[in-house]
Protein backbone atom coordinates (compact mmCIF):
# COMPACT_ATOMS: atom_id res chain seq x y z
CA UNK A 1 0.00 0.00 0.00
CA UNK A 2 1.39 3.43 -0.93
CA UNK A 3 1.78 6.49 1.29
CA UNK A 4 -1.06 8.11 -0.62
CA UNK A 5 -3.33 5.10 0.00
CA UNK A 6 -2.62 5.28 3.74
CA UNK A 7 -3.34 9.02 3.76
CA UNK A 8 -6.65 8.40 1.95
CA UNK A 9 -7.60 5.74 4.52
CA UNK A 10 -6.75 8.11 7.36
CA UNK A 11 -8.87 10.90 5.87
CA UNK A 12 -11.77 8.47 5.34
CA UNK A 13 -11.37 7.19 8.92
CA UNK A 14 -11.53 10.80 10.14
CA UNK A 15 -14.82 11.11 8.29
CA UNK A 16 -16.16 8.10 10.20
CA UNK A 17 -15.70 5.33 7.64
CA UNK A 18 -15.72 1.99 9.46
CA UNK A 19 -14.36 0.31 6.32
CA UNK A 20 -11.36 2.64 6.31
CA UNK A 21 -10.70 1.90 9.97
CA UNK A 22 -10.75 -1.85 9.24
CA UNK A 23 -8.35 -1.46 6.29
CA UNK A 24 -6.04 0.89 8.18
CA UNK A 25 -4.54 -1.53 10.72
CA UNK A 26 -3.14 -3.98 8.15
CA UNK A 27 -1.76 -1.02 6.19
CA UNK A 28 0.14 0.51 9.13
CA UNK A 29 0.77 -2.54 11.30
CA UNK A 30 4.42 -3.20 10.40
CA UNK A 31 5.39 0.44 10.83
CA UNK A 32 3.65 0.51 14.22
CA UNK A 33 5.47 -2.68 15.25
CA UNK A 34 8.78 -1.09 14.26
CA UNK A 35 7.98 1.97 16.39
CA UNK A 36 6.87 -0.20 19.31
CA UNK A 37 10.08 -2.27 19.15
CA UNK A 38 12.14 0.93 19.07
CA UNK A 39 10.36 2.33 22.11
CA UNK A 40 10.48 -0.94 24.02
CA UNK A 41 14.25 -1.21 23.45
CA UNK A 42 14.57 1.69 25.91
CA UNK A 43 12.53 -0.14 28.54
CA UNK A 44 13.64 -2.73 31.05
CA UNK A 45 13.98 -6.26 29.69
CA UNK A 46 11.27 -7.70 31.94
CA UNK A 47 8.63 -5.18 30.81
CA UNK A 48 5.13 -6.62 30.99
CA UNK A 49 4.14 -5.13 27.64
CA UNK A 50 5.41 -6.80 24.50
CA UNK A 51 5.55 -5.28 21.02
CA UNK A 52 2.18 -6.65 19.93
CA UNK A 53 0.40 -5.50 23.09
CA UNK A 54 1.87 -2.00 22.80
CA UNK A 55 0.84 -1.74 19.13
CA UNK A 56 -2.69 -2.90 19.85
CA UNK A 57 -3.13 -0.67 22.88
CA UNK A 58 -1.85 2.36 20.96
CA UNK A 59 -3.93 1.56 17.87
CA UNK A 60 -7.09 1.30 19.95
CA UNK A 61 -6.38 4.73 21.41
CA UNK A 62 -5.79 6.16 17.93
CA UNK A 63 -8.91 4.87 16.21
CA UNK A 64 -11.00 5.87 19.20
CA UNK A 65 -9.94 9.50 18.71
CA UNK A 66 -12.91 11.41 17.35
CA UNK A 67 -11.28 14.83 17.65
CA UNK A 68 -8.29 14.15 15.40
CA UNK A 69 -8.60 15.08 11.77
CA UNK A 70 -5.95 12.93 10.10
CA UNK A 71 -4.05 14.86 7.46
CA UNK A 72 -1.33 12.42 6.43
CA UNK A 73 0.60 9.32 7.46
CA UNK A 74 3.43 11.28 9.14
CA UNK A 75 0.93 12.89 11.49
CA UNK A 76 -0.61 9.48 12.21
CA UNK A 77 2.73 7.84 13.05
CA UNK A 78 3.76 10.82 15.18
CA UNK A 79 0.53 10.60 17.17
CA UNK A 80 1.02 6.81 17.39
CA UNK A 81 4.49 7.33 18.85
CA UNK A 82 3.02 9.78 21.38
CA UNK A 83 0.33 7.25 22.33
CA UNK A 84 2.96 4.55 22.86
CA UNK A 85 5.02 6.93 24.98
CA UNK A 86 1.99 7.73 27.15
CA UNK A 87 1.23 4.04 27.59
CA UNK A 88 4.81 3.34 28.64
CA UNK A 89 4.83 6.34 30.99
CA UNK A 90 1.62 5.09 32.61
CA UNK A 91 3.25 1.70 33.14
CA UNK A 92 6.36 3.40 34.54
CA UNK A 93 4.19 5.42 36.93
CA UNK A 94 2.64 2.23 38.18
CA UNK A 95 6.05 0.64 38.66
CA UNK A 96 7.40 3.74 40.42
CA UNK A 97 4.41 3.70 42.78
CA UNK A 98 5.20 0.08 43.58
CA UNK A 99 8.71 1.13 44.52
CA UNK A 100 7.13 3.69 46.87
CA UNK A 101 8.77 6.89 45.81
CA UNK A 102 12.27 5.74 44.94
CA UNK A 103 14.44 8.64 43.73
CA UNK A 104 16.18 9.03 40.43
CA UNK A 105 19.49 10.28 39.15
CA UNK A 106 19.59 13.29 36.84
CA UNK A 107 21.10 12.50 33.44
CA UNK A 108 21.27 14.33 30.10
CA UNK A 109 18.34 13.65 27.76
CA UNK A 110 20.59 11.65 25.42
CA UNK A 111 21.14 9.15 28.24
CA UNK A 112 17.58 9.20 29.53
CA UNK A 113 16.45 6.48 27.12
CA UNK A 114 19.01 4.08 28.53
CA UNK A 115 18.45 5.12 32.14
CA UNK A 116 14.66 4.87 31.91
CA UNK A 117 14.88 1.11 31.54
CA UNK A 118 16.36 0.81 35.03
CA UNK A 119 14.69 3.87 36.54
CA UNK A 120 11.02 4.07 35.55
CA UNK A 121 10.69 7.13 37.77
CA UNK A 122 13.09 8.94 35.39
CA UNK A 123 10.69 8.34 32.50
CA UNK A 124 7.85 9.70 34.64
CA UNK A 125 9.94 12.74 35.60
CA UNK A 126 10.91 13.32 31.97
CA UNK A 127 7.24 13.20 31.00
CA UNK A 128 6.41 15.76 33.71
CA UNK A 129 9.30 17.98 32.57
CA UNK A 130 8.06 17.74 28.99
CA UNK A 131 4.62 18.91 30.10
CA UNK A 132 6.25 21.90 31.84
CA UNK A 133 8.29 22.64 28.71
CA UNK A 134 5.11 22.51 26.66
CA UNK A 135 3.65 25.31 28.78
CA UNK A 136 6.79 27.40 28.18
CA UNK A 137 7.26 26.56 24.50
CA UNK A 138 4.92 24.20 22.70
CA UNK A 139 7.07 23.90 19.57
CA UNK A 140 10.11 22.84 21.58
CA UNK A 141 8.01 20.18 23.29
CA UNK A 142 6.82 18.91 19.90
CA UNK A 143 10.43 18.77 18.67
CA UNK A 144 11.38 16.67 21.72
CA UNK A 145 8.44 14.35 21.11
CA UNK A 146 9.43 13.89 17.48
CA UNK A 147 13.19 13.62 17.95
CA UNK A 148 13.53 11.82 21.29
CA UNK A 149 10.35 9.83 21.76
CA UNK A 150 9.35 9.10 18.16
CA UNK A 151 12.91 8.87 16.86
CA UNK A 152 12.31 11.06 13.81
CA UNK A 153 15.21 12.64 11.97
CA UNK A 154 15.64 16.40 11.74
CA UNK A 155 14.12 16.44 8.25
CA UNK A 156 11.16 14.24 9.26
CA UNK A 157 10.54 16.45 12.30
CA UNK A 158 10.68 19.58 10.12
CA UNK A 159 8.15 18.01 7.75
CA UNK A 160 5.77 16.97 10.53
CA UNK A 161 5.91 20.34 12.31
CA UNK A 162 6.00 22.32 9.05
CA UNK A 163 9.13 24.27 10.00
CA UNK A 164 12.66 24.44 8.59
CA UNK A 165 15.37 21.95 9.51
CA UNK A 166 17.35 24.84 10.94
CA UNK A 167 14.46 25.66 13.27
CA UNK A 168 14.28 22.02 14.39
CA UNK A 169 18.01 21.94 15.16
CA UNK A 170 17.81 25.19 17.13
CA UNK A 171 14.69 24.19 19.06
CA UNK A 172 16.15 20.73 19.79
CA UNK A 173 19.30 22.25 21.30
CA UNK A 174 17.36 24.73 23.43
CA UNK A 175 14.76 22.15 24.48
CA UNK A 176 17.39 19.69 25.74
CA UNK A 177 18.92 22.43 27.89
CA UNK A 178 15.52 23.51 29.23
CA UNK A 179 14.49 19.95 30.03
CA UNK A 180 17.71 19.40 31.95
CA UNK A 181 17.08 22.61 33.93
CA UNK A 182 13.46 21.63 34.64
CA UNK A 183 14.54 18.17 35.82
CA UNK A 184 17.23 19.71 38.01
CA UNK A 185 14.67 22.06 39.59
CA UNK A 186 12.34 19.12 40.19
CA UNK A 187 15.09 17.28 42.08
CA UNK A 188 16.06 20.31 44.15
CA UNK A 189 12.47 21.12 45.08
Amino acid sequence: MTRSDITQLLVAASDGSDEAIELLLPAVYERLRTEARRQLRRERTDHTLNTTALVHEAYLKLVDQKRIEWKNRNQFFWVAAQAMRRILVDYARGRARQKRGAGFTLVPIQEAAVASAEQPELLVALDEALKMLEVQNERQARVVECRFFAGYSVSETADILDVSERTVKREWAVARTRLFQILKEMIEA
